[in-house]
């Protein structure tokens, strides 16, 4: 069963982009099936539902359109529109022609509850090919006028946007068809004017490679202007006399594609939109320059609601679902890292490059990482030190898996066993050798750093850091042990994504004896190996055990760093893309754990190596994320504390 949540209070409206089926000409038909469709939509949660341009008459009227029954044919079906919303708590988008003051005006109607709450007219006239708009119509004026149409008065004009009330983020800017795409859309200035969603209702005919024409424009001006963008096609009914329509309906938001119908299938294009994600994007983007002057806000009422999102809510937001696309992250992330790390080598003319393996995960990807670099260097892959640095807690396991790894990729491996070192410092500082706290650990691990400082120094190369992005948000890492090294490589790889990588380079990798043991690699638990073993020899020490698993700190950071979201909104988000994995009340213990160590180590972030930036989240001090290590987390946790289950 879904789960269902405030979606007002989260910033979430359901949007519908619907095609009718209609009669040309034929404007109370026409009506009747818009009337019947806003039932059909208000009863499913909808909010927003834009239909197409002249769609209470059709858009293949042509001369029809001066005629005068037309025009009041198509008013009477508007005003029966209006009628029938009357409660049914949705804004609506009706396309039709409007004649004033002597002009006729191809319009967009904007209603909610019975009120007309504007008419917003088409700027762009195509006249070329098969179209000629400019025989029937004139652009639409830019500053709103009074007028009485359909029984009400209201405004008409290009500068209009529509706001609700109980939702500050919901501000509507509407263009139609052409002016999508001309060069500079008006959807362009309406962003910036405030609006976070846009509704075009269009009639574009269908033609070869139009479509992917289409997806492309109305998921690019998502992106361009930082909105969720509705796009509503006019389809079965309209003449084929001259040209055939497909109803291909699109609902994109900030560059992705949420929904669509395919050309030809009808059926309605329907979502949820994040509007406050929107907004949250805008605050972060400082080119994103508000211009409201000249525009005129009209405001409606909705009421708030509890939807079960139908949108997507992956789990693993770092992942890409489809295998092809996440083929392609993999590869490139593996260039960015090799790049960066290359470029540092040569730099600092190191004549090595050291670092510690482990036998786990994260160590594995910085040593497929350093041989890459070699590559792009032409350099021999022996020029990579990998150093295994045994002690209480290390396996036979993990011990194999390291050599076999650096035989297979033809690096020069080496062991240090730390053991009697470790020793020394406790009985240096008086630790009890048998007492199996932080300190029994953080020895080891500062030790471990300490030998692979000391080997590049002597022998003229720099060590190379292990350590995920994941990692670094729970503060998983000792300071001043595994926490530094000269150049962290894997600084912006998430725990998730860390697997995926190496099991690509498993899968691709043509080599059998590396593809094996990448695959015992990865299927090894997450383990900093600084207790002693178990009995039988295995690992005792399973990091996910002690601070969560990381899939689920993973999706908090996602959206605590990429876009500033609350607890609230991203405990609800989990309860959607965990559901029947996860209890509520499991999500909200790692939630707050992750609040808590998110914020008590800072200070870790705050000194850490460079490395390469590989995504849109980063904790580098001197990239995407700054806080004071000494911020109280006080607001958060209360947040948390009032969320009921």
């Amino acid at each position: 069963m879904k789960y269902s949540f405030p979606a007002f209070e989260n910033g979430f409206v359901r949007a519908a982009a619907a095609t009718p089926a209609l009669h040309v000409a034929d404007c109370a038909y026409n009506a009747q099936q818009i009337i019947d469709a806003m039932s059909v939509y208000a009863a499913q949660g909808v909010q927003l539902v834009c239909f197409p341009e002249f769609c209470l008459t059709g858009y293949t009227c042509s001369d029809l359109f001066l005629q005068q029954t037309l025009l009041k044919g198509a008013e009477d079906g508007l005003a029966a529109i209006l009628e029938a919303s009357r409660g049914l708590n949705l804004v609506a988008l009706v396309g039709l022609a409007v004649a004033y003051d002597g002009k006729l005006y191809n319009c967009a109607a904007v209603l909610c509850n019975g009120e007309l709450l504007g008419l917003v007219p088409k700027q762009h006239l195509p006249n070329y090919g098969e179209f000629y708009e400019k025989r029937h119509f004139v652009p639409g004026m830019a500053e709103p006028e009074c007028i009485e149409f359909a029984g009400q008065e209201t405004l008409i004009g290009t500068r209009l946007l529509f706001s609700c009330k109980q939702l500050k983020s919901f501000v509507l800017g509407v263009e139609v068809c052409e002016d999508l795409w001309s060069p500079v859309p008006p959807s362009c200035a309406l962003a910036l004017a405030g609006a976070t969603v846009i509704a075009n209702l269009s009639a574009s005919d269908e033609t070869i490679g139009k479509a992917a024409y289409r997806r492309q424009l109305i998921s690019g001006q998502s992106a361009r202007l930082l909105c969720a963008y509705l796009y509503a096609d006019a389809g079965h009914g309209e003449s084929t006399t001259d040209m055939t329509f497909a109803g291909h309906n699109l609902i994109a938001e900030n560059g992705t594609l949420l929904a669509e119908t395919a050309p030809f299938e009808g059926g309605t294009a329907m979502t949820e939109l994040d509007l406050d994600r929107m907004m949250q994007e805008r605050q972060r983007n400082t080119t994103f320059m508000p211009e409201t002057a000249g525009y005129t806000r009209v405001e409606f009422e909705l009421p708030p609601v509890e939807l079960a999102l139908t949108r997507q809510v992956s789990p693993t937001p770092f992942v890409p679902q489809d295998t092809a696309a996440r083929a392609e992250r993999c590869e490139l992330i593996l260039r960015i890292q090799a790049e960066g790390l290359a470029k540092r080598i040569e730099h600092t003319h190191a004549k090595c490059a050291v670092l510690g393996i482990s036998g786990g995960l994260d160590s594995c990807l910085a040593l497929l990482v350093a041989v890459r670099a070699c590559k792009v260097l032409h350099r021999d892959p022996k020029e990579i030190v990998a150093l295994t640095m045994p002690c209480f807690g290390t396996t036979k396991r993990t011990r194999s898996n390291a050599e076999i790894l650096c035989e297979a990729l033809g690096v020069s491996f080496a062991e240090i066993n730390i053991t009697n070192t470790v020793n020394s410092h406790f009985a240096d500082i008086g630790q009890d050798p048998q007492t199996y706290d932080v300190t029994f650990e953080n020895c080891q691990a500062r030790v471990r750093t300490l030998e692979l400082m000391d080997y590049a120094n002597k022998n003229g190369g720099f060590v190379i850091g292990t350590g995920d992005l994941s990692e670094l948000a729970l503060g998983w890492a000792t300071y001043n042990g595994d926490h530094m090294s000269m150049y962290g490589v894997n600084a912006g790889v998430p725990k998730t994504l860390v697997r995926h990588i190496v099991q690509y380079v498993a899968d691709t990798c043509g080599d059998k004896q590396l593809s094996d043991v990448l695959l015992d690699i990865l299927d090894t638990p997450v383990s900093p190996e600084l207790l002693p073993t178990a009995e039988d020899g295995t690992i005792a020490q399973q990091t996910e055990k002690l601070v969560g698993p990381y899939e689920l700190h993973d999706f908090y950071l996602y959206y605590v760093l990429r876009f500033g979201f609350g607890p609230a909104k991203i405990y609800h988000l989990a309860r959607t893309a965990f559901a029947g994995k996860y209890e509520p009340e499991v999500l909200l213990a790692w939630l707050k754990n992750f609040y808590r160590r998110f914020f008590a180590q800072q200070f870790k972030r705050s000194c850490l190596p460079d490395g390469p930036k590989v995504g849109s989240v980063t904790l580098s001090p001197r990239g995407d994320w700054r806080m004071p290590s000494d911020a109280c987390n006080a607001l958060w946790m209360a947040e948390l504390e009032k969320i009921t289950l």
